[in-house]
């Protein structure tokens, strides 16, 4: 029994490749694992090859394993394309109409029709198929599903349908791929970088958030929208990057803890509301979420060369706080941060993060959220003491 179980999802974008790794993300999580997953993804809405990749293990793990174990291959490329990934005895799930040697032929599309679905469904028939190889529980799968769509009875009727057949037909393969037996009871959060993140803005008390969508800090905004009734939260959708900034320093000015989020490009139409942040002596906190440049580069992938920008950026001199989060605890522990030394030292902040921290998933340790301290720095006048 390997130490590890690493499930690869190969196929074209519009295929539903992220719908069903998450699916069987929380499924590995729910289940007591430790679970990293992280996606490839190319620039388009439809066709090319991306990949979901689901690394699954008794202890802690926060990178992509290397060598693949069962491989669900949706475009008939996959199998191609990652062969030199695979393990000795690796699984290899295909479309029956595209079976071939070394494959394990799986009518995907044919189960999914004959359960009420169609195309689109063919995802959900693969997760419950992997569920089933890999010796998940069939009903936590289901709970799952009914959690997904909980909002549409007809989609979760449907989609149960297709697991349901997809763990069916899976069993009847005689295949398995068995993980290591899981560390414990424990449910774990299954999160990614930029939404542990977000936690701890919110955990920190964040007020007031405005942002321009530019990948990859888009999902920031994105789900503190999504948190913002709950919270107490004002979240705005500026117009630009110019004004995003300029809208937190306002927001910092009438006394609430304020953000904003943004990628390389963005950050350069920033620079002047930094350098006014700078010299008010504000207190303000920016996400740059990094990504190869310059200038457009490239939206789907990652890269790490914002730090001196980040660092120097502004005219004039003034003291700012870079800070540079590796994983979803550090990105919830030093978003805390960020603004606790943003409005003790009345200075911007930045926290640097970038597309592969912000789109993997973890398996962390519950986030101390009770434990949090939200410091009142501001001076209100009154005698000391």
């Amino acid at each position: 029994m390997p130490d590890e179980l690493n499930v690869k999802l190969g196929g074209e974008a519009g295929q539903g490749l992220q719908s069903v790794g998450l699916i069987l993300g929380r499924l590995y999580a729910r289940s007591g694992f430790h679970v990293f997953a992280n996606q490839d993804n190319e620039s388009r809405i439809r066709g090319g090859h991306n990949f979901y990749q689901i690394r699954v293990a008794a202890h802690p793990v926060e990178t992509m394993g290397e060598t693949i174990h069962l491989l669900v291959d949706f475009d008939g490329k996959s199998h191609r394309l990652h062969a030199s990934e695979l393990a000795a005895g690796a699984v290899v799930l295909v479309d029956a109409q595209r079976a071939g040697p070394g494959e394990t032929a799986l009518p995907l599309l044919d189960i999914a029709r004959a359960a009420g679905g169609g195309d689109v469904h063919r995802n959900t028939v693969a997760a419950g198929a992997v569920a089933a190889l890999t010796g998940q529980d069939q009903e936590t799968l289901a709970a799952l599903l009914a959690e997904r769509f909980a909002d549409d009875p007809n989609a979760r009727e449907i989609n149960s349908a297709c697991a349901r057949e997809g763990y069916r037909a899976g069993m009847a393969t005689g295949r398995r791929v068995a993980p290591p037996p899981p560390s414990g009871p424990v449910r774990r959060p299954f999160l990614n970088g930029h939404e542990a993140l977000s936690l701890g803005c919110l955990a920190a008390d964040c007020a007031f958030m405005a942002a321009y969508p530019m990948s990859p800090s888009t999902p920031i905004i994105t789900y503190l929208a999504g948190q913002a009734d709950t919270f107490g939260l004002v979240v705005e959708q500026a117009e630009d990057e110019i004004a995003a900034v300029n809208m937190a320093l306002g927001a910092s000015y009438a006394g609430v803890r304020a953000m904003t989020a943004t990628s390389g490009g963005g950050f350069a139409l920033m620079v002047e509301g930094l350098s006014l942040a700078g010299m008010l002596e504000l207190p303000v906190v920016v996400v740059i979420a990094q990504r190869p440049g310059p200038a457009t580069g490239l939206p789907t992938r990652t890269e790490q060369g914002d730090l001196l920008f980040a660092i120097h950026a502004g005219h004039g001199e003034f003291p700012r706080f870079v800070l540079a989060p590796a994983t979803a605890a550090e990105a919830f522990s030093m978003a805390v941060r960020a603004f606790d030394l943003a409005e003790r030292f009345q200075v911007p902040v930045i926290v640097l993060t970038d597309q592969h921290l912000g789109e993997s998933y973890f398996t962390p340790e519950p986030f101390p959220w009770g434990d949090v301290t939200v410091g009142d720095h501001r001076l209100t006048g009154a005698a000391p003491p």
